[in-house]
């Protein structure tokens, strides 16, 4: 185990010397996905503001507050598409970098942050829209937001390791690609993303407090349309997010020279 954990130690360390490489590889791939459209990456804004709309338009409870409750999805809205993206995105990471990886010897974790990178840019243009709208829905800016910070900050955090676990998870099974991305489909019917928990019983009950995305979204909500300081929600999260870099530091330095024979 000690050698593994140095493994992982020097193949992070040395994608972080390299981080000129990801970083341009990174913007490389984000203006390549909008190179020829007129509004370039700002259609990344105008697709999360569209669906944020139809979110709200559509399931809106009556007689509820429309300003909340737009403050409310755009927040859960922006945390669960960018969860969304790096976990299914990452299923498949090491088969589309297979070129790379089989005709270079830059470290694994290289791909990892290439990919990271990438999210948190798309990402990047959702916070924008997030803000207007919160803005625009009454939320006052305050100093709860920093907690609301913290909590985003928590979660890139996190970025790296659940990327580099599901990427494994997709390299041993090809299958986990679809598997994955159905259980994300559905998951987000069942995390409190649109639908708001008042306390009821039920599967509601259930999908609200066993359900570990509810704690992502938890950190990042509840202190702008509370402001308060959700510590149990922070607790968890640190907790999953701890037990994923030790699961990611394990894989990455065991079997990061077995990708190559993987893909």
């Amino acid at each position: 185990m000690i050698a593994a954990l140095n493994g992982a130690v020097d193949d992070i360390s040395k994608a972080m010397r390299l981080h000129r490489v990801w970083v341009a590889l990174a913007r490389e791939d984000i203006g390549d996905q909008h190179r020829r459209t007129t509004l370039g990456p700002l259609w990344l804004l105008v697709n999360y503001v569209a669906l944020m709309g139809t979110f709200v338009f559509v399931f809106q409870p009556a007689g509820n507050d429309a300003a909340g409750y737009s403050a409310y999805v755009a927040i859960g809205l922006l945390v669960w598409f960018y969860l969304t993206e790096i976990i299914s995105l990452s299923v498949s990471l090491f088969q589309r970098e297979e070129s790379f990886i089989e005709g270079t010897t830059l470290p694994l974790f290289v791909y990892v942050m290439r990919m990271a990178l990438q999210s948190i840019i798309r990402a990047g243009y959702a916070i924008a829209g997030c803000i207007v709208i919160l803005l625009l829905s009454g939320s006052a800016l305050n100093a709860a937001w920093l907690w609301s910070l913290a909590g985003l900050f928590m979660i890139l955090l996190a970025t790296p390791a659940v990327i580099t676990v599901f990427a494994f998870l997709g390299a041993f099974f090809p299958d986990s690609e679809f598997i994955v991305g159905n259980m994300m489909r559905v998951g987000m019917f069942f995390t409190p993303v649109f639908w708001v928990y008042n306390g009821q019983d039920g599967v509601q009950k259930y999908a609200y407090h066993w359900n570990p995305f509810t704690y992502f979204l938890e950190i990042v909500r509840v202190p702008i349309i509370s402001g308060e300081l959700p510590m149990h929600a922070f607790a968890v999260t640190g907790i999953i997010s701890l037990a994923v870099w030790a699961i990611a530091l394990l894989l990455l330095g065991r079997y990061r020279k077995q990708v190559v024979f993987l893909i």
